[in-house]
């Protein structure tokens, strides 16, 4: 054997066994799961709409359950996030349908999250007889769409704004659309979909109550949740338990943004493209503890055959070589059908809804609407107003200085995520309209 056969490799990391640090991300692992476990029964409890309770304990001790529950939050970010692949890339990727999908996405974007949830409970509720299932369902979805369309739209603009050169490195390495979507469209949106993301949770905070607290045909039920715990303890009127919701909602925000949305910010920077790069990029512990274990690595390799089999699955939709030039007449032939059929839609459409109104309130009410509507408009632009000669130059000075920005931005987080109607409760949840008729 050689001499330099015998002398070990230098410049080659080795990972060691198992070690501490490992021990701990394991631990951490099964404790989740453990929970998720614990928690998974009660989400199918038994639900009879006229037994179920309309509120739910004010017990300090149950606080930490209500708080496990209300991240059901989760859950609507994994829906947010497979509505925005699909939704984006049938947008970005089809010209005739991105006339159509924007708009509407555009309009359910701008429809109140409290309306979605009127029209969406008793479906629900009928979709599992019998089973509190139904309700969990209708607090999911209420949660939905309070983030789903802002991601959405971040994700497009990603795709439609992607460089030339990454198209043309997918025609060159002949990638199928799956492995398109996952090497490059993901890659590149990945940074402004987190950063959405975190704004959308964020925002999604507030209707937490509102979700967790329905009232619908003259009847009110209550999830187990920190929203419903906060309007119960309002209606009761005990200060002293809304300032353990406050001080528990406080927590629960700041533990979301410390274990979940720090590491991924700090992840996505990975993605970053650009030539020039932040003066002092994000930094997360727990991201660093992760790094540091083999555990990650591990999940990897055992989900790598996984991933080679949804390649060989996905290869017959072909190869990502959208046409870069369409003949002229097939073009214009299908913008004259596309353009036919959804103008009868329209026509359709607005045929029903003048039937609809002129049976039921008459057209006298849009007066009535629109000046209210107004208020409404005026009430917003003035804050809008008000907000943007006031925030900015504090946002500009927190963010020329790399150390104002470590110590503000924590507490800045927590503001913007902590909903506003647990300072600001209403005595009554708010009712759909069957249950007013």
């Amino acid at each position: 054997m050689a001499a330099e056969d015998r002398v070990p490799t230098r410049g080659v990391l080795r990972r060691p066994g198992l070690r501490l640090i490992d021990i701990l991300v394991a631990l951490a692992l099964v404790g989740l799961l453990y929970g998720l476990l614990r928690v998974a029964p009660s989400l199918n409890a038994p639900f009879l709409p006229k037994t179920a309770p309309s509120t739910v304990s004010t017990d300090p001790a149950n606080l930490p359950y209500y708080a496990v529950r209300s991240l059901r939050m989760f859950a609507a970010l994994i829906a947010s996030v497979l509505f925005t692949f699909v939704y984006s890339i049938a947008a970005a990727r089809m010209r005739r349908a991105e006339k159509v999908l924007l708009p509407v996405l555009d309009i359910l974007q701008s429809v109140p999250v409290l309306a979605f949830l009127s029209v969406t409970v008793t479906a629900f509720i009928a979709l599992f007889p019998g089973s509190e299932l139904g309700l969990e369902c209708a607090s999911v979805f209420a949660i939905f769409t309070s983030m789903a369309w802002n991601m959405t739209f971040a994700f497009y603009y990603s795709l439609v704004s992607q460089p030339r050169d990454l198209d043309e490195a997918a025609r060159i390495m002949r990638l199928t659309k799956w492995q398109r979507f996952w090497k490059i469209d993901v890659p590149s949106g990945m940074i402004p979909l987190v950063w959405n993301g975190m704004m959308s949770f964020g925002g999604a905070w507030f209707f937490l109550a509102a979700s967790e607290t329905i009232s619908v045909l003259n009847h009110q039920y209550a999830l187990p949740g920190i929203g419903s715990y906060a309007a119960a303890a309002t209606a009761k009127g005990d200060l002293g338990e809304m300032c353990l919701a406050i001080a528990v909602m406080i927590i629960m925000v700041i533990g979301v943004n410390f274990f979940f949305w720090r590491p991924m910010t700090a992840w996505a920077e990975r993605f970053r493209v650009e030539d020039s790069e932040a003066a002092e990029k994000p930094r997360s512990l727990v991201l660093d503890v992760l790094r540091r274990s083999s555990l990650p690595e591990l999940l990897g390799r055992l989900l790598h055959p996984v991933g080679h089999a949804l390649d060989l699955l996905t290869r017959p939709f072909g190869l990502a070589e959208y046409p870069l030039e369409r003949p002229a007449v097939r073009r214009r032939t299908g913008d004259v059908l596309f353009a036919l059929v959804i103008g009868a839609i329209v026509l359709w459409g607005g045929w029903e809804s003048f039937s609809y109104i002129q049976s039921t309130s008459g057209f006298g009410e849009f007066l009535n609407a629109f000046a209210l509507g107004a208020a409404t408009f005026g009430r917003v632009a003035l804050l809008l107003v008000v907000a943007t000669l006031v925030w900015v130059p504090v946002g500009v000075w927190i963010g020329m200085s790399p150390k104002i920005t470590r110590y503000a931005q924590p507490v800045v987080q927590v503001l913007a995520s902590f909903p506003a109607n647990f300072l600001f409760p209403s005595r009554s949840p708010p009712s759909s309209p069957s249950a007013s008729r």
